[in-house]
């Protein structure tokens, strides 16, 4: 029972700012204090505010529909090789069709690195 005691009494490390605005180091100090939150170097930003939303109790909002950086990146990577295949193959249709594709995968993470998507 004495265990318990502790764990319920255990102070949680304070917040001075938005878990949003804080930069991956400072949310990944936070995180290291509390035991309940492992593998705090393999996790990138949304999924450390995610594990802290979880330990403060704090509600989480939906998420966007969309996609994530992760997949536009991808599909960025995908695009540019295809467009470097039909440059090769001298596909000048194929080839600017995917350059294209890469340019407005490209602006949309600008947009969501801003917050606008």
């Amino acid at each position: 029972m004495e265990e318990k005691n502790t764990e319920e009494t255990r102070e949680l490390p304070k917040l001075e700012k938005k878990l949003e605005k804080m930069t991956i180091k400072e949310l990944r100090e936070i995180a290291l204090q509390i035991p309940e939150i492992s593998g705090v170097h393999g996790m990138n930003k949304e999924e450390l505010i995610s594990a802290l939303k979880k330990v403060y109790g704090i509600k989480e909002e939906p998420k966007r529909v969309g996609e994530s950086m992760r997949e536009l990146k991808a599909k960025i990577r995908k695009f540019k090789a295809l467009a470097e295949e039909a440059k090769k193959n001298k596909e000048w249709k194929k080839y600017e069709r995917y350059r294209r594709l890469a340019s407005k995968f490209k602006k949309r993470t600008r947009k969501l690195a801003k917050g606008i998507a």
